[in-house]
């Protein structure tokens, strides 16, 4: 039996998106502890872990959680099919050191991709299908939890380095770009993937990290001056809550500072000065119109 506090760290669902969805759709179904406290069993967990990697996929909790075990599973299969031979074999790869612990031999391999495809290529092709194979084999149970946060380490670690290189090689300038998350919002990974896309552009960039509170992020974005405000959300971010920090953070936000936001979270949608960006490769067109736009100021 996993609390609802586990359930969100081991699923990487939020505790409000647990209980709309028991509301809304039946599942999770928890048992109570003595002080009416909720409590998961394993297969109910083992469940929840599919349908985030559903949900985080663009599939719609509505059409997913009700269905069958067997169904359950042929979709998650199906997000498993490789875009190329190559794709496969490096997700296999990957997925061969965290089994056996192989940690320096994993940095090895993710250090040795990166610096054959280059961190471009890397960040917006390579990366997102490394994330979503470790994904799979976790939410299969193939990985335990401490072993997608050593992916998750190793990962950064690599990804850090690249950027400190591609830094020190050419000058960033404008737009100075902040990025982070909004509270409840734990994924670094995209956030991090979506930095190294600002830096191949050569803009300058400062991390918050995630889980910022908005009147910080207002804060810090008045401090450093900042182009934009960047925030990461993924799809189990609740559409409530992410409207409500998003306009909060308008409100909040510097003049002159835009607001950019990726992830797949199905809340996102253009409004005034707030960019939706749904892919990481856009990234570098977006760029390239900001800088147009300030030239001609």
């Amino acid at each position: 039996m996993l609390t609802i506090a586990a359930v969100e760290r081991d699923c990487g669902l939020p505790k409000e998106t647990l209980r709309v969805w028991e509301r809304r759709y039946g599942f999770p179904t928890p048992l109570r502890d003595a002080h009416d406290e909720r409590l998961y069993p394993a297969d109910q967990v083992a469940k929840l872990r599919q349908l985030r990697r559903l949900v985080d996929a663009g599939h719609r909790p509505g059409k997913v959680v009700n269905l069958p075990a067997d169904e359950l599973a042929a979709l998650v299969r199906a997000l498993d099919t490789p875009r190329s031979q190559a794709a496969h074999l490096e997700a296999q790869q990957v997925l061969a050191h965290l089994a056996a612990y192989e940690t320096e031999r994993l940095r090895e391999f993710l250090s040795g991709l990166l610096t054959r495809r280059g961190l471009r290529e890397f960040a917006a092709d390579v990366a997102p299908s490394l994330v979503q194979a470790v994904g799979a084999a976790w939410a299969q149970g193939e990985l335990e939890i401490h072993q997608e946060h050593l992916f998750t380490d190793q990962f950064t670690a690599v990804m850090r380095m690249a950027m400190s290189s591609a830094l020190s090689g050419a000058p960033q300038g404008r737009p100075l770009v902040l990025l982070t998350t909004l509270p409840q919002e734990p994924h670094l990974l995209g956030l991090l993937m979506a930095e190294a896309m600002f830096v191949v552009e050569g803009c300058r960039c400062v991390s918050l990290g995630v889980q910022t509170p908005v009147p910080d992020i207002a804060a810090a974005a008045r401090a450093l001056n900042s182009d934009i405000l960047a925030l990461s959300f993924s799809a189990t971010f609740p559409a409530a809550q992410a409207q409500a920090g998003l306009a909060e953070l308008r409100a909040m936000r510097p003049q002159g500072s835009e607001i950019w936001v990726g992830g797949a979270c199905a809340a996102l949608r253009a409004r005034p000065d707030v960019l939706v960006l749904r892919e990481l490769s856009a990234i570098g067109p977006a760029v390239t119109a900001w800088r147009a736009r300030a030239s001609g100021e």
